[in-house]
């Protein structure tokens, strides 16, 4: 498959998990991102898997720096067919703890960079009428927690921009899709770099899924884009359940556990770099993967089910034509 692909993100997490299965199937990848050392690494891992590699520097906050790395990237890999937004930053704090500048830091990346990655892609998928927008986004998407108020603001945020969008192309009868794939708690780099004002270590709330999860989730969304969204993750799925039939015990559940289950029983570590304002993987490959391999989990049968729902809805009609037999055969 010669696809042209952009990810941003993508020298870190679930992006550099993306990046590498594209390249498995031989597409050609442009990686955004701002760390060097990542970006190499991340470019290493997308060619020893067979595919074309491009790193560009950029900073997603930027539009005129996406713009420029959306026009190299035609120019030298070809026309995009598959733009994916992943890149993000965050301050884990109570809100009161959060000074102006850093919220609209997290909003100028973690929101605003979709924004700008899906502007750039427009620009040039809306003329040629095809091309895929794959946004990653989070069970957070639709229901806030304690500590992370900047981060949930961005993700409701990007929900909410594109069910605009996606209305948009709908009326306009265009070829080009966007889907929204909302993820889990996933073992990424970011709990090592992202800002934290918290006395203990930053981690996922459990269970955790490795970033090859997602990556497998942001491929098939790719495939199937005419999918408004996809849930990946049981625990996404009865996160926003919950959230839609008790949002106000959900409140109070979260009020009370929501700070222990971020947060490791160990002291935040001395001189944790941070990436809110400069790239934490500069100088350094962090891989696509977090520290808490022994607690995460490589496979989400939820995920499985969110992409064959033919497959499921024909089995559940066949065992309830079964039942149904059974049940009149007793009868008589």
């Amino acid at each position: 498959m010669n696809q042209v692909v952009v990810v941003t993100g993508a020298s870190g997490g679930i992006g550099r998990a993306v990046a590498r299965a594209f390249g498995a199937r031989e597409a050609r990848v442009a990686l955004l991102a701002r760390g060097e050392e990542g970006l190499d690494a991340a470019a290493g891992d997308v060619t020893r898997e067979g595919g074309t590699a491009l790193a560009i520097p950029t900073d997603v906050a930027d539009f005129a720096q996406v713009e420029a790395a959306a026009e190299r990237a035609e120019k030298e890999l070809g026309p995009i067919d598959v733009w994916v937004n992943v890149a993000f930053t965050s301050v884990f704090a109570p809100f009161s703890e959060i000074e102006p500048d850093e919220f609209r830091r997290v909003t100028e990346v973690s929101y605003l960079g979709y924004v700008h990655g899906t502007m750039a892609a427009l620009r040039r998928m809306k003329p040629r009428d095809r091309g895929t927008i794959v946004q990653v986004g989070s069970a957070l998407a639709y229901r806030g927690i304690p500590l992370q108020s900047a981060y949930c603001g961005a993700k409701h945020a990007i929900q909410g921009f594109n069910e605009s969008l996606r209305c948009e192309l709908l009326h306009e009868g265009s070829h080009v899709r966007t889907t929204m794939v909302q993820m889990p708690a996933v073992n990424t780099p970011q709990f090592s770099w992202v800002r934290s004002k918290l006395p203990h270590q930053a981690q996922p709330v459990p269970p955790i899924y490795q970033p090859e999860v997602a990556a497998r989730a942001v491929l098939h969304a790719a495939d199937h884009p005419r999918r408004r969204e996809y849930w990946v993750g049981g625990s996404t799925a009865g996160t926003l359940l919950a959230n839609a039939v008790a949002p106000g015990i959900l409140d109070r559940y979260l009020a009370k556990t929501g700070y222990q289950s971020q947060q490791t029983d160990a002291d935040k570590p001395a001189g944790q770099p941070e990436n809110l304002w400069a790239p934490a993987d500069r100088s350094r490959d962090y891989g696509a993967h977090g520290r808490f391999d022994r607690k995460s989990t490589p496979r989400s049968f939820q995920l499985w089910a969110s992409t064959h729902h033919g497959l499921l809805a024909a089995g559940g009609s066949a065992l309830a034509a079964t039942a149904l037999a059974v049940w009149r055969r007793a009868r008589s």
